[in-house]
């Protein structure tokens, strides 16, 4: 008896330490497999955060990323996308089309002159007119005030089209607007600021809101693709139909501002008298007003009593000394 216990402690024992490595190479090996799977993890994790940090770094911001937004076109509006915007009767059996860049001095200069002519037209039912806003002056100049300012402008439209006109002139006014190569308009706050000049504008929340958060800058890159329609490619431009409408420059001679204004809105008048019949009270002159053209009296473009502008002393042909040229591009 005493033999075979001796021979049996010895086995018991070698067999309690080979469990015992069993176990503990079993825990290695757990072990060894949760260190993998944390580092694998933890790589995923660095690329998922790079992948996301690169598709963020290469995501579209801005107007690039307004081209994919989808496309909310103002009230008033119609055709493809909203982008034909008709304002005055629909029953006018005829209808003009003007093409403008709210960044051209030269538009700016045909609304401080005549806008208020082409307004009253409008109203009198004599023609319906179709805007075609264009936007190529911000790769011409470089910035984004074009678009910008268009968006806006869609905001006033989707209040009005009494809105859309009004806030159109305080765009174009002297006081408000930038030079060509200056991009203001690129600035929310200066497109609300003098949104508050227009009653329907101002105070207005919806507008304001939709300026601030672009809710038309999609629209006003399906406005700015229209650039070349009807082969137009500058502003302002004029259409009946497919024919383009010639502007009569005014002369070169020395003015005052005021004085260009009124032989340019004259001039306006008879472009749109040649193509549209004479307007009541006479060619070029609504029923009431004073013939700019002199034909009462004085010289041509001089109204009966008013100092020849041609004889003023000083400044370059068409300006007054110390004046500006309202019609410099």
């Amino acid at each position: 008896m005493s033999n075979g216990t001796s021979q049996k402690t010895p086995s018991a024992a070698r067999e309690r330490i080979r469990a015992e490595r069993e176990r503990q190479k079993k825990k290695d090996r757990i072990r060894r497999q949760l260190t993998v799977g944390a580092v694998v993890a933890g790589v995923l994790v660095v690329a998922g955060g790079a992948g996301y940090a690169v598709v963020k770094a290469t995501a579209p911001t801005g107007w690039e990323a307004a081209k994919e937004a989808k496309s909310v076109a103002p009230a008033h509006t119609q055709g493809k996308n909203g982008t034909e915007i008709l304002i005055g009767d629909r029953s006018a059996k005829q209808t003009l089309e003007v093409f403008e860049d709210l960044r051209c001095p030269m538009c700016a200069s045909f609304e401080q002159s005549s806008g208020a002519s082409l307004t009253k037209d409008i109203e009198n039912g004599r023609y319906k007119v179709r805007f075609t806003i264009l936007t190529f002056l911000d790769g011409a100049q470089g910035g984004e005030g074009s678009k910008n300012a268009l968006s806006a402008l869609g905001a006033a439209l989707n209040v009005s089209p009494e809105a859309f006109l009004k806030y159109k002139s305080a765009l174009y006014s002297l006081k408000n607007h930038p030079e060509e190569q200056d991009d203001a308009f690129a600035k929310d706050s200066v497109l609300l600021k003098i949104a508050s000049e227009v009653p329907e504008l101002a105070h207005n929340k919806g507008f304001e809101q939709a300026v601030k958060k672009g809710t038309y800058d999609r629209w006003a890159m399906d406005m700015t693709a229209q650039f070349g329609r009807k082969g137009v490619k500058g502003t302002p431009t004029f259409l009946h139909g497919d024919k383009k409408l010639v502007l009569p420059q005014v002369p070169q001679q020395r003015m005052t501002r005021e004085q260009y204004n009124q032989l340019a809105d004259a001039n306006f008048k008879k472009m749109i008298d040649k193509e549209f019949g004479p307007a009541e009270g006479g060619p070029g002159v609504a029923k009431g007003e004073k013939d700019p053209s002199g034909k009462d009296g004085g010289s041509p473009g001089i109204a009966k009593g008013e100092k020849d502008p041609s004889a003023a002393e000083g400044g370059a042909p068409g300006i007054a000394k110390g004046e500006k040229d309202p019609g410099a591009h």
